[in-house]
């Protein structure tokens, strides 16, 4: 049994490996680049016009199995989204796409690799779990929020947590969405933009920090508060 469960593995492993290595070997990550989207809006947008459904459709399945697989355009994919679809629908399709592809990944994460690691480092495993059960929702929110931390990072690692999978989903919706409206904005403006650089001020990601690391500090506060009190008393 623990053979085929390996067996079992090998071959999803294999075949996410596959997939991002013909990805890059067929050269389709040149058409996750600012210059190709922005040269092609206007037939993006023509073809919108006459198939809405079906072009939602189409982006919502491209965006979630681009992050699922961790390759690089999840930016430019939000950007188009704004072209696209404007503000109020591009952050929601945007949104469903990134929490889709996050969880896929996350799960990826947590069926090939979990067990694996739990076996080999059992200590570090409990410790970092103890930490996951007690802030684990708070820590996902602030580094969901901090555009510092690579977003294929946090899938990975979250997977290799005990932290449930409808936890991880709609806090990582919630964390991501600051972002990604931020990113759908300026694609409703992308022919005036001239890189994808520079959308996120050192400004914006600052309110970001401070916002992500709101409520676990918040939550250290009440837990001192809370001791200092019982020591008075």
């Amino acid at each position: 049994m623990y053979k085929k469960i390996n067996k079992q593995k090998m071959i999803v492993f294999t075949f996410i490996a596959l997939s991002v290595g013909l990805f890059f070997y067929l050269g389709l990550d040149s058409y996750l680049n600012f210059s190709y989207i922005k040269s092609k809006q206007i037939d993006f947008n023509e073809f919108k016009s006459e198939n809405y459904i079906l072009t939602v459709l189409i982006f919502i399945l491209i965006y979630t199995l681009t992050t699922a697989a961790s390759l690089p355009g999840a930016a430019i994919l939000t950007l188009l989204s704004g072209a696209l679809f404007g503000i109020v629908w591009g952050s929601l399709f945007a949104s469903i796409s990134s929490t889709m592809g996050a969880t896929l990944s996350f799960l990826s994460s947590r069926y090939l690799f979990k067990n694996s690691v739990k076996a080999s480092f059992p200590k570090a495993f409990d410790r970092i779990n103890k930490g996951v059960d007690e802030d684990g929702s708070f820590y996902l929110f602030s580094v969901r929020l901090i555009p510092v931390f690579p977003f294929f990072v946090v899938n990975l690692l979250m997977g290799l947590t005990n932290i449930k999978t409808i936890n991880y989903m709609w806090v990582s919706a919630l964390g991501m969405l600051p972002g990604t409206v931020a990113y759908v904005n300026a694609g409703t403006q992308i022919s005036q933009l001239k890189s994808a650089s520079g959308i996120l001020s050192v400004q914006l990601i600052g309110a970001f920090v401070f916002i992500g690391l709101l409520p676990l500090l918040s939550k250290k506060l009440i837990v001192f508060l809370k001791k200092r009190t019982k020591k008075v008393s």
